[in-house]
């Protein structure tokens, strides 16, 4: 985190610690106490839409994800937690089209072709869910993503070939 300075630095942490206790209310009041030159920071609008996110405020959510890509676009987050709130939406296709770019731009980051292979898997179109999956595998922790595809019920088109898909 850079740019931060005191109250600033100390109304986001206490947002932040109030979000992990679980009290959206306090965390959202601490946030509003951050100075509005720094409501923008990158680091306050992933607090934001993780707040948004617990209270499935999901349009919102989406709205602060858009401006997390457009001020940090180097954030792989703000693609993720944008898609993600889109596809909360029922806006899958259009999760799907403003993820997809993310996957060139953070090749190394399993979450990005994990969520592709959920959009995919969502919109029907199984085939590139299993590639986009096996991306993930290669990406990630292999196991650990096919267990938790085996959980998720964004993939159940998929979960009957798992019992051998170990990457």
């Amino acid at each position: 985190m850079t740019g931060l300075f005191p109250p600033d630095l100390h109304h986001f942490n206490a947002a932040q610690g109030w979000l992990e206790l679980g009290n959206a209310g306090e965390a959202s009041r601490e946030l509003e106490r951050v100075s509005a030159e720094n409501q923008s920071h990158p680091d306050v609008l992933e607090l934001r839409w993780e707040l948004l996110a617990l209270e499935k405020r999901w349009a919102e959510a989406a709205d602060v994800a858009d401006k997390l890509v457009r001020v940090a676009p180097a954030r792989c987050s703000g693609w993720i937690h944008r898609s993600y709130a889109l596809h909360e939406l029922g806006r899958t296709r259009e999760a799907w089209d403003k993820l997809l770019p993310a996957a060139t731009d953070f090749p190394k980051v399993s979450t990005v072709p994990y969520n592709l292979a959920c959009y995919a898997c969502q919109l029907g179109h199984l085939d590139e869910a299993r590639e986009w999956l096996a991306t993930a595998r290669r990406a990630g922790d292999a196991k650990h993503i096919t267990e938790m595809a085996r959980k998720d019920r964004d993939l159940e088109a998929l979960w009957g070939e798992m019992g051998g898909c170990e990457a």
